[in-house]
């Protein structure tokens, strides 16, 4: 039995990464296309039509679940391919269905196409686990809005769109995607608790950052964290370790 796939990721590399071990590992299943984006995947699925897609949750122009409301209702098997995402690691852990984190490790790459080739196989329902999955990405979208008072204006700003924020003494800057920045009167202690149950974390004594726009922790030189928009934030020798354990866990 041949067994149609798709790459859908947003990095070249990552593509062919991914395409390499499949191709390595997995004899009885074809590769028939790859995609980079909402649009260009939803193409690519209806075209090809394929029995299993190895999804990238981040893309260009939005999310895997996105790409996935837009598809249903749909038969073929999913395995999420993520980075540091505490959201979309619960979701996909609530639903029971398979993921890959990046860097790829190669046997847990196998370990999960192989679950998913025996679910093709055998022919298995997905569709209970599918809707668990929908039901925690449209809870978790459900938009939580924070208010920022600064000296001159009321800023309504999506917690989402938070990367981090910086202490200075007793104002407190936020850096928003987009590069955009607002400073606001008040110390960084007084947001903290507010925004730990929304992900999260003091990695240092200045900085307070989003776990979902996390890229990539360095332990090298002291330690610290590559955002998403290649921005650096030092890490301190106490929280790294806490820092680690915390992303292991999500």
């Amino acid at each position: 039995m041949i067994i149609k796939a798709v790459i859908i990721d947003d990095e070249p590399a990552n593509q062919e990464i991914n395409a390499r071990l499949l191709s390595e590992s997995f004899p009885e299943i074809q590769l028939v296309g790859t995609a980079n984006s909402i649009q260009s995947a939803i193409d690519l699925v209806k075209t090809q039509k394929p029995d299993l897609v190895l999804l990238d949750i981040e893309l260009t122009d939005g999310t895997g679940f996105q790409l996935l409301q837009q598809l249903q209702p749909y038969t073929f098997k999913v395995v999420f391919i993520t980075g540091f995402d505490s959201f979309a690691i619960k979701a996909i852990k609530f639903s029971a269905l398979d993921y890959i984190l990046k860097p790829v490790n190669e046997t847990e790459f196998q370990q999960a196409i192989k679950r998913a080739v025996t679910a093709i196989q055998e022919n298995e329902d997905s569709q209970p686990q599918v809707d668990i999955l929908m039901d925690s990405f449209k809870h978790e979208m459900q938009t939580k809005k924070l208010v920022l008072r600064t000296s001159e204006s009321l800023h309504v700003v999506d917690v989402k769109d938070i990367c981090f924020c910086k202490s200075d003494n007793s104002y407190t800057t936020f850096h928003l995607e987009g590069n955009e920045e607002i400073l606001v009167s008040k110390s960084l202690k007084d947001y903290e608790s507010l925004l730990s149950e929304y992900g999260f974390y003091r990695a240092h004594q200045s900085f307070l950052v989003n776990l979902n726009h996390i890229k990539k922790v360095d332990k090298t030189d002291g330690g610290f964290i590559i955002m998403k928009d290649k921005r650096e934030i030092p890490v301190s020798l106490r929280q790294m370790k806490k820092l680690v354990e915390l992303l292991e866990m999500l």
